[in-house]
């Protein structure tokens, strides 16, 4: 009587990784079971998901929004590090182009805003928030000082958008403030991020009196940079006032409107609302002028 040999059985499968199938994977993603090798897991609240639903969970995940409808993100303020790097930038131009070329480009006068002298370049109004005084260091210092500090507090609460628009509509209401308070002619020229600056002044007082927190520093910080303008010869406190005003508007506009679905577009007409305004002004200056 033969007895035969029993066959031997197959051995269960290794699991391998889904996008590395070269990889025994013997850890399984908590939400979908599925093998995932080290360079693909994740640490979750219990256990390891695979990279796959990590992404499919941000994809669907609505983000996180502040109460002024911003995207809450965390680290560093990268729109207020962006423009200081700018002007930092446009200022070692200014010392590197000859024949003071930045200045002569870039600067704004009011004869810019008017087609009546043959010249009419209303850009300027922009571009000029990004030069700095080349004899004097602490105008570009002290603007970016306050940018960084201000910049800081703002743009994480207003969303990164919101804090850019507010920042270059104040930068063109700092130059509207200069048109409507000096003449035309003679042409006296102006630069520099301080009128963009009391924007964020004015922003950060709007901000603070919605949120009921307390403004009598910011009042201080205001009248003291405020009366250096009236103080020290040479500076536009117009430019100042012009972009205080600017930055309180717009800062109203994206705190005081309706939430809901809606909110960005009410945000986005107020702010557009604003920047119309000062092209009004600005066309009401020239053509009296």
């Amino acid at each position: 009587m033969s007895y035969g040999i029993p066959a031997a059985e197959p051995s269960a499968q290794i699991p391998v990784c889904p996008r590395h199938p070269d990889r025994p994977s013997y850890v399984r993603c908590q939400r979908c079971g599925r093998p995932a090798c080290p360079e693909c897991q994740r640490a979750a609240a219990v256990g390891f998901q695979c990279i796959d639903c990590v992404n499919e969970t941000k994809r669907t995940t609505p983000a996180a929004r502040t109460v002024y409808g911003g995207t809450a993100v965390g680290g560093r303020p990268v729109v207020t590090f962006g423009i200081i790097a700018i002007c930092a930038l446009v200022y070692v131009l200014q010392w590197v182009v000859p024949n003071d070329g930045m200045y002569q480009d870039f600067a704004f006068a009011s004869v810019y805003a008017t087609t009546e002298y043959g010249v009419f370049e209303p850009w300027r109004m922009l571009t000029s928030a990004f030069l700095h005084s080349q004899g004097f260091i602490l105008h570009i210092a002290l603007n970016m000082y306050m940018l960084w500090m201000f910049g800081q507090a703002l743009e994480p609460l207003l969303g990164r958008f919101r804090f850019l628009a507010l920042y270059v509509i104040s930068a063109i209401g700092g130059s509207v403030g200069f048109l409507l308070l000096t003449p035309v002619l003679p042409p006296s020229g102006v630069v520099g991020a301080s009128g963009a600056i009391f924007g964020l002044f004015g922003a950060m007082l709007v901000v603070q009196r919605h949120r009921g927190g307390d403004t009598r520093q910011l009042w201080v910080l205001i009248a003291i940079n405020g009366a250096i303008g009236f103080i020290v010869p040479q500076i536009a406190w117009q430019a100042h006032l012009g972009g205080a005003v600017t930055g309180a508007a717009c800062a109203a506009v994206i705190a005081y409107a309706p939430r809901g679905p809606r909110q960005r577009m009410w945000q986005a007409a107020g702010l557009v609302l604003v920047l119309g305004l000062l092209i009004g002004a600005t066309w009401l200056k020239t053509a009296v002028a």
